[in-house]
């Protein structure tokens, strides 16, 4: 049995523009990924000056954990920093929306919620914002899941569900977990 040369060549040609056709749609895909409008970080763009977030704004010192505003809308405010979080404890409560926002001041940081759909990366200069609700009472672990240095291991913080009837709010619309 011969094999027929032109039959050869022209099998090799209809390979050789297959493969060219399929690294040009690798190629495309690659540029329009990171020219796309769509690619940004977690959530929202919504930036923040990771040097001054803890001097003045919403990211204070008396503006983190949990508040509820006059509108009854709870809104969590963390700031993830090597190796903590601030504050270490939040109270939140069962089966009501509550939107989770987080900043970095120094490096990305990475967490979750342990059971729950809360998974999002901090990046500094940028508010990642989620929103949930929770369907059982309890404390869950939020440990960093991005390797952010060092003490990383150690950077865990609680997330504390308490029935409605349980979470009461002072007179300024905060919540925050009882010291032990």
């Amino acid at each position: 049995m011969a094999i027929d040369p032109l039959s050869n060549a022209r099998s090799e040609r209809r390979w050789a523009f297959a493969m060219v056709g399929a690294a040009m749609m690798m190629l495309f895909a690659i540029v329009w990924a990171s020219l796309s409008p769509h690619m940004n970080p977690p959530s929202n763009i919504e930036n923040v000056d990771p040097n001054t977030l803890h001097i003045a704004g919403e990211f204070t010192e008396d503006n983190l954990g949990t508040q509820v505003d006059a509108k009854g809308r709870v809104t969590t405010r963390i700031v993830t920093s090597q190796f903590s979080f601030a504050p270490e404890c939040v109270v939140v409560p069962q089966d009501m929306q509550v939107t989770f926002r987080f900043v970095s001041p120094d490096v990305i940081h990475g967490l979750l919620v342990v059971g729950t759909n809360i998974n999002t990366m901090v990046v500094p200069g940028y508010v990642s914002q989620v929103h949930t609700m929770f369907d059982k009472p309890g404390d869950m672990l939020m440990p960093c899941h991005e390797f952010c240095g060092l003490g990383h291991s150690q950077m865990v913080a609680h997330v504390r569900v308490v029935p409605i009837a349980d979470f009461k709010p002072d007179e300024n619309g905060r919540v925050a977990c009882a010291e032990h």
